[in-house]
Order: C-alpha cells, then structure tokens, then sequence
C-alpha cells in the first residue's frame, strides 16, 4: 500500500472533489436516477474548502484517493463526507481519512461526531468504532432511511452504543 498522507483541499480541487465523491457513490451500483437525485450532497464546494473542513487524503505521487469535510456545530461535528476513490477502496485510506476527522473535530473542541451512513458503509463505521443510534432520514433522497452513527471524541476508541446489524432496506 503506498503511503498514505492527509492535507487540506485546495478551493480549485473542488470539481475533481465532487466527481470523487460521485464516483465513489457510484461504486456501489445505484442506478442514474438515485445518483442524479444524490448528486447534489455529493458537491464539494469551494466555501466549504475555504473555510477549512474538508481534506484529502494523497499518495506519494500525489494523487488524491479520498477526501473527508466536516460540519461542526457547537460541540458536535457531523461526518458530512467521506469517500475513497473507488480503486483505492479497502486500502486503508477510509481508515486514515475518518481517524484524521476525528482529530480534527477533536481538536476544535467537538465531543461527538455524528455519522449519516450510506448501507455500504456501515461495517466499516461499525468497525472504526462508530455506534448505531437509529435509522435517520437521508438527507438527499426523500423516503429513504440511512443508518444514523455516533463515535464520541474523547475516548473514540469505545463506541458510544453496540453495534446492531444495519438493515440493507431502503438503498
């Protein structure tokens, strides 16, 4: 596996960033209407790069194979991407961009990050050390459910609750 290192974003990566994040949604066999009803919570914007929340994971060519953004509000970050370009996926680079937004929010004063996970994902939330809270509405696509995570910030490496079988329902 290459080396794998963590830096901001630059506002000008952001298209490459958001057709990442398609590709990586894409990976996972949903259809041209889910993607294209998807595709807006999958953009990464400039402002959100410029105000300091988002980072990519890099090679050591420098290629980007992930990306991470956060949404802090108070004491609570929210997960709100993460995605592995998808020929890097199982590689660890998920592993290495989900411990670096744990420092991050960590180290802006945030005790909890909450995590609205895609189905597919869910094992892997679950093995970082994420808790199941519930299911939770998708913030994209109206009448879907998606499972809804909790990691606390401070001794992150217990999870908030058990981790529960995530129903596949619903994808």
């Amino acid at each position: 596996m290459p080396e794998i290192d963590i830096r901001p974003a630059r506002a000008d990566e952001a298209p490459a960033l958001s057709r990442l994040c398609i590709r990586s949604k894409a990976h996972w066999g949903y259809d041209a209407a889910f993607m294209a009803q998807a595709e807006p919570g999958l953009t990464v914007g400039a402002d959100e790069i410029e105000a300091g929340d988002v980072f990519v994971a890099v090679d050591d060519t420098g290629q980007v194979l992930g990306v991470h953004a956060l949404a802090i509000e108070g004491a609570t970050a929210d997960l709100d991407k993460l995605f592995v370009e998808p020929a890097a996926i199982g590689r660890g680079v998920g592993a290495s961009l989900l411990r670096h937004a744990v420092g991050v929010a960590a180290s802006r004063g945030c005790e909890l990050m909450t995590i609205l996970s895609d189905p597919n994902a869910a094992s892997f939330y679950e093995r970082m050390g994420a808790g199941f809270v519930s299911m939770a509405p998708s913030d994209a696509i109206p009448g879907r459910e998606l499972p809804l995570y909790h990691l606390r910030l401070r001794g992150a490496e217990t999870p908030c609750g058990p981790a529960r079988p995530v129903p596949q329902s619903g994808q």
